[in-house]
């Protein structure tokens, strides 16, 4: 199992979600998000002064999935965000050791 976490432009969350739902996902936690790589921020006009935007808003999303489905929904994800300009976010991997259902108990695949 893994834990797949993709930051993404909060404009593409409807095409990521919808995508992942057409190949079968069935939960994601989503979180509002802000911070800079490459694209290292930018400048905004308000009110005639100029005002320095160091930290952009972005998503995160939070996929925990097995791994028969890993592949698949990195490229999901992938494609779905991709606008081919700086700033389209990452996609991080983590190996889960496990996942437990708090209402049923179930563990690990079960629970997913």
């Amino acid at each position: 199992m893994h834990l797949v976490i993709a930051i993404i432009k909060p404009a593409k969350l409807t095409d990521v979600r919808e995508a992942l739902a057409e190949i079968g996902c069935q939960g994601m936690t989503i979180t509002e998000v802000r911070g800079f790589g490459r694209q290292k921020g930018h400048t905004e006009l308000y009110r005639g002064a100029e005002y320095r935007i160091d930290f952009l808003p972005k998503l995160r999303v939070e996929i925990a999935v097995t791994e028969a489905q890993l592949d698949r929904v990195i490229e999901t994800i992938q494609s779905a965000s991709h606008t081919g300009n700086t700033g389209d976010g990452k996609i991080f991997v983590h190996p889960l050791s496990q996942v437990i259902r708090i209402r049923t108990g179930e563990q690990d695949q079960d629970a997913l």
